[in-house]
């Protein structure tokens, strides 16, 4: 939904050059019609799939809206997304709890409020769990993740499904944790999941995930324990820079339609997929530092840093970077920089582009991972957050204040104009 239209880049029908002028930069800019293309693509090539939109990918309210309109279940990993959920209109009982560390105070937070499963990751956990349910009086609904040591082929940081990563339990461990809650009047087996990595581009780690998982689901039906649903967890890959676009096609030939013909219903936790080419960071450049000599660099030092969008420095991520206006200054090799001080703090490295000072950029698929990971590092003010629909703008999330840092400490003054 981004385009360029009189040598200016737009988001569906409005100039993100106005989008600046009105709130500033850095500002992060959604499309809700990219977002429900997307989510409208999966939801067909699925059929009855149960779609739960990942909350961590992007948790404004206005996204979590959006995807409840759609019919969209969530996945949650916190107390604090399933409060933004519930504030959303989201139906507690399409909602599922995952996570390796979730507390007391969380757990009976959610199993007060109705939510569909609890996505169970070890033994001490489910210890937990059983104990909370039975003190609140409640059944809690479980389903134990399996690590099924799959190699996703993705970034060490965002492999989840290897034995050495610390989600899930192993199948062994797995059928104890099923037996132990079967016999439970406090909890009720409702699946099985798993989640092996992000940016997966092809079906084949699906499939021999789901092959590992279907062994487990034959074992325990001939115990007399029946599953509902097999939860794959998301990793649909987007394309950032030379990455594949994933076979969501060959997805629902040779996995989603298996798990069709068990009887059994397919869950599925996209985030990125669904956000994240929807979104931009809009960024001006303050200062364009050309190298002095051989050797040296050539900076263009701009007003977003990576306390704004930390996956560069982070995953060392490539985002696409454009001027929203065009110019015609002779294109060099650029380091695209914050003002943070870190030497880490860059958004783009080795990039050509045609740039001048105060030209505005914008830095492509931020729609995921962005804002959520947004920090006050250097006591920098997080950016706010706008939403397109046709002609029209919305101001999502206001930008950030001092006032607003200092006001957790007990200051409710930064003793200057706010900005």
């Amino acid at each position: 939904m981004f385009s360029r239209t009189d040598n200016a880049l737009h988001v569906e029908d409005v100039r993100l050059t106005t989008i600046a002028d009105a709130v500033g930069t850095p500002a992060y800019v959604y499309s809700q019609s990219a977002i429900e293309e997307r989510y409208q693509r999966l939801a067909r090539s699925l059929g009855d799939a149960g779609i739960c939109y990942s909350v961590k990918a992007n948790s404004n309210l206005a996204i979590l809206r959006l995807m409840e309109s759609l019919g969209a279940g969530f996945d949650i990993v916190s107390g604090g997304e399933l409060e933004r959920v519930l504030l959303a209109g989201g139906d507690p009982g399409r909602v599922i709890f995952s996570g390796v560390g979730k507390s007391v105070a969380e757990i009976d937070f959610a199993i007060k409020a109705g939510i569909g499963c609890f996505n169970v990751e070890s033994v001490q956990e489910l210890d937990r769990l059983e104990t909370r349910a039975r003190l609140l009086s409640r059944v809690a609904p479980v389903s134990v993740r399996v690590n099924p040591d799959v190699d996703a082929q993705t970034h060490p940081y965002i492999s989840t499904g290897l034995k050495q990563n610390k989600f899930g339990v192993p199948e062994g461990q797995a059928l104890e944790m099923y037996r132990r809650a079967h016999a439970s009047d406090a909890l009720d087996v409702r699946g099985i999941d798993c989640h092996i990595g992000s940016q997966i581009e092809e079906p084949a780690p699906y499939i021999a995930a789901t092959d590992r998982l279907f062994r487990i689901v034959d074992t325990l039906s001939s115990e007399g324990i029946d599953l509902e649903h097999l939860n794959l967890g998301g990793g649909f890959s987007i394309r950032y820079r030379d990455e594949s676009d994933f076979d969501l096609e060959g997805f629902s030939r040779d996995v989603a339609a298996r798990i069709a013909a068990r009887g059994m219903t397919l869950v599925i936790e996209p985030g990125r997929y669904l956000v994240a080419d929807a979104g931009v960071l809009l960024t001006r450049v303050e200062y364009l530092k050309p190298a002095p000599d051989e050797g040296y660099r050539n900076f263009a030092v701009v007003d977003a840093a990576m306390n704004d969008l930390i996956r560069p420095a982070l995953y060392q991520a490539w985002h696409r970077v454009e001027p929203v206006i065009a110019s015609s200054a002779a294109p060099r090799r650029w380091d695209v920089v914050g003002p943070v001080c870190e030497t880490g703090d860059f958004l783009a490295l080795d990039r050509d582009l045609a740039l001048e000072e105060d030209a505005l950029l914008a830095i492509f698929g931020a729609g995921a991972y962005g804002m959520v990971l947004a920090s006050n590092y250097n006591s920098r003010s997080r950016p706010p957050e706008v939403l397109v629909q046709g002609d029209e703008f919305h101001v999502v999330r206001r930008r950030e204040t001092a006032r607003d840092q200092l006001a957790a400490e007990g200051e409710e003054s930064c003793g200057q104009e706010e900005r």
